[in-house]
């Protein structure tokens, strides 16, 4: 994809310069080629730039100007939900709601009334409310708890929201039952912790990093801890694995869709851990065509 397409100023509103610069060498286009792969041009675009916007939006609370600003924070929040909930919303200079505004109008033109309402249920409010409550200089008592951590870490990435751009991806049309029904809410969390667990900067200072948590929860060392974890999400992808064995039919057309769901769904989830190996989380890493890579460990940088 062309990083450099014509409307990029408008579409990272909020950047420019080096900032801009150093914004799109997180590879957010490499990200959606990785997440949506059977996704055509046009949709791949518009998958890209909600890349560009939730990442920008988090950017700006996380390490951004309203930082340290929670009450222009909520404003800021509050205009973004205004554009999933109102019918007409109001125009506004921000542009944090300016990207969502026009990522908006494009979802509507293929994704089901079902992929739409998904985005706009309270749990995918998280991608725009999370940010505020999960900054990268939290007190590492707050989050050395397991059982802290996962719901924390499900309520903030904003899951429903991806999961309606992996519908509009493919124009994938599912009938609203199948969301509610418990395997597959099973599977949608099983899936946001083989999303959520692996990812957190590793040298700035976030305790939210499920390794550092269970360094402090299991006294155990850096490698110890790494290899703790990755059981754990051993034995996830084997939770998924055997839920996905476990659906039952739902009739020939449903099945034929689910299948293409849950097909788009993984792949979103591999292109999503592979994506975390980039220059947004480890400096100066090259992840394109790669099969095996070695990873430095950095000192603290808060």
């Amino acid at each position: 994809m062309d990083e450099e397409r014509t409307d990029i100023a408008y579409r990272i509103g909020a950047y420019e310069g080096r900032k801009l610069q150093r914004f799109l060498s997180h590879r957010f286009d490499l990200f959606a080629e990785l997440s949506f792969p059977d996704a055509d041009q046009e949709h791949l675009e518009t998958c890209i730039d909600f890349f560009f916007w939730a990442f920008s939006f988090d950017d700006l609370s996380d390490e951004g100007e309203l930082q340290s600003k929670p009450e222009e924070h909520e404003v800021g929040v509050k205009l973004c939900m205004s554009i999933l909930y109102d019918r007409v919303p109001k125009k506004t200079e921000f542009p944090y709601a300016r990207m969502l505004e026009d990522l908006w109008r494009r979802l509507h033109k293929t994704a089901t009334r079902g992929a739409c309402d998904r985005c706009v249920r309270e749990d995918s409010s998280g991608m725009v409310r999370g940010p505020a409550s999960t900054g990268p200089q939290q007190e590492a008592g707050s989050y050395a708890n397991n059982r802290r951590v996962h719901p924390m870490r499900r309520a903030t990435i904003g899951c429903g929201m991806v999961e309606a751009m992996i519908e509009y991806s493919l124009d994938i049309d599912l009938p609203d039952y199948i969301f509610e029904h418990p395997i597959i809410r099973a599977m949608s969390d099983t899936t946001n912790d083989l999303m959520t667990w692996p990812n957190k900067e590793q040298a700035d200072g976030d305790y939210q990093n499920l390794v550092f948590v269970v360094m402090e929860e299991k006294d155990l060392d850096l490698q110890d801890a790494i290899d703790y974890v990755i059981h754990m999400l051993n034995d996830r992808v084997a939770d998924y694995r055997a839920l996905k064995k476990s659906l039952p039919s739902f009739g020939p057309h449903v099945d034929a869709e689910l299948a293409r769901y849950l097909r788009a769904l993984e792949h979103f989830v591999q292109g999503t851990v592979v994506w975390y190996y980039s220059p947004r989380y480890f400096r100066n890493i090259d992840i394109t065509d790669k099969r095996d890579l070695l990873i430095p460990v950095f000192t603290n940088s808060a």
